[in-house]
């Protein structure tokens, strides 16, 4: 960030509110097409290996592109980065909303990425320079009151939306408003920046995109492939080796793309690593959910939307007051209870039916995000709060670039567990259902009920699955200690010790 921010005594609040409002427009935009998924499955004659892509493609994108967000803030300034971010978004929302095949729409979603990549990072980096530590909690609190907005909006307006009209009419509706987010930053940001000589490593850039991206895809490729399949383990595998490369590179580097040593503060490495597990669970209910609730149950998509309105409701009104209680209290007590919540709610998302009532599993739904409010946002904020100002960069892009890679391992892996338990659970009932039926109508029934209830098999052995994960980041929690940057560091900003003991440095 600029000198001149990081010495001012007041929040810039004319730049924090175009951010957020930029940020909101991203984030509605995923919110809106979740409830969307199964119209876009049978609009394109598509599987739900293939439209999770719509999901994993983004954080694809995310993963290559977030390590370098660390580079570009450091060099450029935020109204330039912002116009950059937004500019891409929009130009995606235009692609996604004339698509046709889902090659098209998949494009699109994309270069949405490529802006959302540079946003979210952006953001979270002039939060932290424009408060205090003991201020952090409310201010990111309030930021994410008015970010959980978009999930309490989006599901219903999106079921309503694809009531009355096209799914593509999710994007035609964002798209105005994108572009008036872009002239907003274009008229009203006007910061300035020292120049800063630095030039971005483009063999890092190089291993970066073939070390996260290798791993994302390849996870992303299993639900359609199979782990078997050497596309998959082939791309892991590469992925894996240039990623090992990548961070040894960085550590050699007097200015690295993405500071690996921010690891040395342990409850940075600590709340990344609740934060990744928690993406891998979290993701469970929002792609099998909108499956469950419309393919097996056949509500509408407005009613569906509707039902996902109390948890999104719940968790922007939480927001502020975590915050406020993560500035009393810390990170570790609201992390062990948000974490046990969330463990026993997915637990029973795992004991679905065919006549689970539709209140029950708002209700339900309602108490898991309840859970997870008190969780996200301490959690890292308590992580980024150990670390000094000059690696706040670092830290954000760490924890975004984290959170997609683990996002996208989740979905894939749950997705893959859902369809193989489908598969295997339909097999077994048309084989003890052989030569019951003779009627094709009959027979023609029989089959759609099988495939129904192999699916919902399915859905709940991969909710079961989520349960683990979940429970180990539960486990994790209770390491919590409350932080605040108090060490020194040498030369290379690399912590050497804190009141709280000595850390082994590298």
């Amino acid at each position: 960030m600029s000198k001149t921010m990081t010495e001012t005594p007041r929040p810039k609040y004319g730049i924090l509110a175009v951010l957020i409002i930029g940020a909101f427009i991203a984030f509605l935009n995923n919110t809106l097409l979740n409830i969307a998924l199964p119209s876009i499955m049978a609009d394109l004659k598509i599987e739900t290996a293939t439209v999770q892509w719509l999901t994993t493609g983004f954080m694809l994108v995310n993963g290559i592109l977030i390590p370098t967000t660390a580079f570009l803030i450091e060099k450029y300034t935020v109204r330039r980065l912002f116009l950059m971010a937004m500019g891409l978004f929009t130009l995606g929302t235009v692609v996604a909303g004339v698509a046709d095949v889902f090659q098209v729409l998949l494009s699109g979603r994309m270069l949405q990425a490529s802006g959302s990549a540079i946003m979210m990072p952006l953001l979270m980096n002039v939060m932290l320079v424009s408060f205090p530590i003991e201020k952090r909690g409310a201010a990111m609190g309030v930021f994410g009151l008015i970010l959980m907005a978009a999930p309490a909006i989006g599901p219903t307006l999106s079921g309503w939306i694809i009531e009355n009209y096209d799914w593509r009419m999710l994007f035609h509706f964002v798209t105005p408003i994108a572009i008036t987010v872009f002239l907003l930053g274009f008229f009203l940001l006007k910061d300035r920046k020292e120049k800063v000589n630095i030039r971005l490593d483009f063999t890092s850039l190089l291993l970066s995109s073939a070390g996260f991206g290798g791993i994302l895809f390849g996870f992303s490729s299993a639900g359609n492939k199979g782990w078997d399949s050497p596309q998959v383990y082939l791309t892991i595998g590469i992925g894996f080796v240039s990623l090992v490369t990548f961070i040894v590179r960085q550590s050699k580097l007097e200015r690295p793309m993405l500071n690996f040593t921010i690891f040395n503060y342990p409850m940075f490495a600590l709340s990344s690593s609740i934060s990744m597990v928690l993406n891998m669970a979290m993701f469970s209910a929002m792609l099998l959910l909108p499956i469950y609730v419309q393919t097996i149950r056949g509500i509408s998509p407005i009613d569906a939307g509707l039902m996902m309105l109390p948890g999104a409701l719940v968790m922007a009104f939480m927001s502020p007051i975590t915050g406020r209680l993560f500035d009393k209290f810390g990170g570790r007590i609201l992390a062990i209870t948000g974490l046990s919540i969330t463990v026993v709610t997915t637990y029973l998302f795992s004991t679905l039916s065919m006549d689970t009532t539709y209140n029950s599993i708002m209700i339900l739904h309602a108490v898991r995000m309840f859970g997870i409010s008190m969780v996200m946002m301490p959690v890292s904020t308590n992580g980024l709060n150990q670390l000094p100002a000059r690696f706040y960069p670092h830290g954000t892009a760490m924890n975004n670039t984290l959170n997609q890679v683990a996002g996208a391992i989740g979905t894939a892996l749950l997705v893959t567990i859902m369809s193989n338990r489908t598969e295997s659970v339909a097999s077994d009932l048309m084989s003890s259902s052989a030569g019951t039926q003779t009627d094709p109508a009959a027979l023609a029934t029989m089959q759609e009920q099988v495939a129904m209830q192999a699916m919902l098999e399915g859905i709940n052995y991969a909710f079961f699955i989520a349960t683990f994960i979940a429970g180990l980041a539960l486990f994790l929690s209770f390491f919590i200690k409350r932080a605040g940057f108090e060490g020194k560091t040498d030369d290379q900003g690399v912590v050497k010790e804190q009141k709280s003991g000595k850390l082994v440095t590298n």
